[in-house]
């Protein structure tokens, strides 16, 4: 946390990073419950970044790949 101006400002890690971070976690899924669990990340990176304001193309991209790594994971098995 940070403190500027006499307010509590929760340290947010940079949005390149966490994003880039998303897509890396979603890319390695191999399996369903993986899957499962990349959903869950992406959701609270939307949660996370929309208090602080994000470009709505980076949601947009995370449920793009989320869904083409969907789609290869299940023809795989």
């Amino acid at each position: 946390m940070l403190i500027q101006h006499n307010k509590v400002m929760p340290n947010h890690p940079p949005l390149g990073n966490s994003y880039n971070k998303v897509i890396a976690t979603i890319k390695s899924c191999k399996t369903k419950s993986q899957l499962e669990s990349a959903s869950r990340m992406v959701k609270n990176f939307k949660i996370l970044y929309k208090k602080v304001g994000y470009p709505k193309t980076l949601s947009y991209s995370l449920d793009e790949t989320l869904k083409q790594q969907y789609i290869l994971t299940i023809c795989q098995l």
